[in-house]
């Protein structure tokens, strides 16, 4: 493969920032010019929490560390981090992941959030604002300003115009917070703060909602319509480019490679490497990914976006959202109608069904397929003699029927039902859940062997990089699950409670 020259780690972690060469675009990696230690560290951060994992060439983990970071969040939509809070947790995890594993690693890789955004300094790495989250709805007025360009935007991006993406909390920023410095998306300030470099991964910027996702670049127009400018964005490379070397982690010159989206992390550490395999990942919200291979589909009412590049173009997946699943978990917690979020299983399986209760659980607004911004969570059907049981139940079906739809537009647009959908994430461990997501799909739920798939999928390119291949199938090894759910649910009951949530979502009105 052709050589890149990594860049150098910034100022403030003992080294100083590195011009950085474009090269229409993508960045073809290179093997590291230490020798393999057969190791690499993946910091996977998410938006309630960061993870560092180091693992063996087998994907194997030798040492894992996580820390919990809790967004700000309003009842009017705000969400963000403190950006340091974010970096001070990349580097403590890192930190002691790599001195609990003792020994050196070939490469850190990072998985991020996504379409959390921030402005920064370029010249400094100082960041300028706070991080919005990927579900902050300030940037709805950016939204309904720019109505009048959503079907010409979806068809350069593949994206409808949501708040979700990144593009419009971009251009929020710019008109209410700063017009200094660069507004990106927060993988790009941190790997900045490591490295020195100002790059996102092809995969990240292909949810900003400013790239034609057939060319995989920036498109000028889309930046023009949010009234943004190249020299604000990052470069994109592709997802085995090494963008520098770092001391943060306490081993000097450390590549850092493996750049990507938390959940096409994970499609690639579930093996999704054929069209139609399909995984949901069941975190703060809901997320599933099916692989589309080189093909774009933009039908579904689910969103094409870059699942990876590894050098030699873009491979595609259709993604679909449930914006709120752990966190309304956390809600039902907060409201005393569970005592703890363990306590799913056991209040509800207090009752033997739900007993006509719906609960949607779009507390952040509906996203694919329906992109109701307005929705809130929804409780139908109480009456005097229910209890938090049936709403504890009510809550499992009405995620388990959000994620069920979403399944059924992948399905039709790949032209056939999933065979079967892997699913990994903290909720993997509610037996009741994924026992309804079978029930409600009809169709087998595999949970992933690993609690840690997005760390495991970005530590995939890492490894990917130090063997010098592109052949993902070579770095990740399909496990057997750790569990599996089979439909036990008659057909036609499943398709009852489906009708009850589609009701409330407006699906078909």
């Amino acid at each position: 493969m052709p050589l890149s020259r990594p860049h150098r780690g910034r100022a403030g972690y003992g080294h100083a920032a590195a011009s950085h060469r474009r090269a229409r675009g993508r960045r073809r990696a290179r093997a590291p010019a230490v020798s393999a230690h057969g190791r690499v560290l993946a910091v996977d951060q998410g938006t309630s929490g960061t993870k560092a994992v180091v693992v063996d060439a087998d994907l194997r983990v030798l040492a894992c560390v996580e820390e919990t970071v809790t967004p700000r969040t309003t009842d009017d939509g705000e969400a963000e981090h403190d950006p340091q809070a974010l970096l001070d947790s990349v580097i403590s995890t890192g930190r002691r992941a790599l001195a609990e594993a003792g020994g050196r690693v070939d490469a850190v890789a990072l998985a991020n959030q996504g379409e959390s955004v921030l402005a920064w300094d370029r010249a400094s790495g100082a960041a300028l604002t706070a991080v919005m989250v990927w579900h902050d709805r300030r940037a709805q007025s950016v939204v309904d300003r720019l109505a009048e360009h959503a079907a010409e935007l979806e068809t350069i991006t593949g994206l409808p115009l949501d708040t979700y993406f990144g593009a419009p909390k971009m251009a929020w920023i710019r008109e209410n917070l700063t017009r200094d410095g660069v507004v990106s998306s927060s993988d790009a300030w941190l790997v900045n703060r490591l490295t020195g470099a100002c790059v996102t991964d092809a995969s990240t910027a292909s949810r900003m909602m400013l790239t034609d996702i057939r060319r995989g670049d920036w498109s000028d127009r889309a930046l023009e319509i949010f009234g943004l400018d190249r020299a604000e964005v990052p470069e994109i490379v592709d997802n085995l480019t090494c963008v520098g070397t770092t001391d943060a982690f306490g081993q000097l010159d450390l590549p850092v490679v493996g750049l990507v989206v938390d959940q096409q992390a994970a499609l690639l550490a579930q093996h999704c490497l054929t069209p139609g395999e399909s995984k949901c990942t069941y975190g703060t919200g809901a997320f599933l990914l099916a692989h589309t291979g080189r093909e774009v589909i933009t039908t579904s009412g689910l969103i094409p976006s870059v699942a990876w590049n590894t050098g030699d173009g873009d491979e595609f997946c259709l993604d679909g959202q449930v914006l709120t699943a752990g966190s309304a978990l956390g809600w039902l917690v907060g409201a005393g109608l569970l005592p703890s979020p363990e306590a799913l299983d056991d209040v509800a399986s207090s009752v033997a069904d739900s007993a006509g209760v719906t609960f949607v659980p779009s507390f952040a607004g509906l996203a694919a397929p329906h992109w109701r911004p307005e929705a809130r969570a929804s409780i139908r059907g109480l009456g005097l003699g229910h209890t938090s049981g049936h709403v504890a139940r009510a809550f499992v079906e009405g995620l388990a029927a959000l994620v069920a739809e979403l399944a059924r537009r992948t399905g039709d647009a790949g032209g056939a039902p999933i065979a079967v959908l892997r699913a990994d994430g903290g909720l993997t461990r509610s037996r009741v859940l994924m026992q309804t997501q079978a029930d409600l799909l009809q169709a087998p739920v595999e949970v992933h062997s690993s609690p840690h798939a997005t760390a495991l999928g970005a530590a995939a390119l890492a490894h990917a990089w130090v063997r010098g291949t592109r052949d993902l199938a070579q770095v990740v090894p399909r496990s057997a699950p750790s569990a599996l759910y089979e439909p036990a649910m008659h057909e036609a009951r499943a398709a009852e409670i489906l009708a009850r949530v589609t009701a409330v979502t407006g699906e078909g009105s």
